[in-house]
């Protein structure tokens, strides 16, 4: 797949870097680029960065930073089996527990909430920084839901974090999963509070709260174009009614 000029391959992380060590220089090179892209791609093209995840993988899939790219690209694209066994191949390399909330996730995916809820309750979750922790919380709360448990998603979801006043940058997806849970269960005064919540948290719009918070108040949004449209043809026809008048 082609490389843009601009991609020199040194964009990568420092730790990624290091790793890549390990390939002849050329190789290396080649597998960053790649690595690169993925990076650069996988939120908005995510079909593009698996197709250089593809490629990485068949440079070095030795490499563990290798690997969990090709996870997070399959993951990216709804390729949970993939994703998984990407995730776990890079847990083996690596030893590290930072994959486990995806891993967990991957479960869900393949309709199996019942392991992702064994996995939330494993030793390994320990382990997990805060952030991981609250990942984790997230997707036990999501395998919940998916077994048709609301309720216990919502309590799942009940935590030291979510009352935290605090500001994290997992602050504004934790209070819209529970706004979400909250409207799905029917107690919509505490869904609408909690997505207003989300509002305040989410400073780079990674959630759609507002949305969610406008439509619950019944605020409809009319696309800027689509308006100018509509007056154009309301003019054009009151110009026709005009002139049907004169003659």
């Amino acid at each position: 797949m082609p490389i843009p000029e601009d991609v020199t391959g040194d964009e990568i992380d420092k730790d990624v870097r290091q790793e890549l060590l390990s390939l002849p220089k050329t190789l290396a090179e080649d597998v960053a680029k790649n690595l690169v892209m993925v990076a650069r791609l996988i939120d908005e093209d995510p079909e593009g960065a698996y197709g250089y995840s593809k490629v990485a993988l068949r440079l070095a899939s030795r490499v563990a930073a290798v690997r969990e790219a090709g996870g997070f690209a399959a993951y990216a694209n709804q390729k949970y089996a993939e994703a998984l066994a990407e995730f776990r191949a890079a847990r083996r390399m690596t030893g590290g527990v930072e994959l486990w909330p995806l891993m967990a996730d991957c479960e869900r995916g393949l309709g199996r909430p019942e392991k992702a809820l064994d996995m939330a309750g494993a030793p390994e979750v320990q382990k997990l920084d805060k952030a991981g922790q609250v990942e984790m919380r997230l997707v036990a709360a999501g395998a919940r839901r998916d077994m048709g448990q609301l309720d216990a998603a919502i309590v799942t979801l009940q935590s030291p974090e979510l009352a935290s006043n605090s500001v994290q940058p997992w602050t504004a997806r934790l209070r819209y999963a529970y706004a979400d849970a909250l409207l799905a269960a029917g107690r919509q005064g505490e869904a609408r509070e909690w997505f207003a919540k989300a509002v305040e948290a989410d400073k780079d719009g990674s959630t759609d709260a507002s949305d969610r918070l406008a439509e619950m108040d019944g605020v409809e949004f009319v696309d800027a174009f689509e308006g100018d449209e509509d007056e154009g043809d309301e003019r054009e026809a009151r110009g026709d009614a005009d002139e049907d008048r004169d003659a």
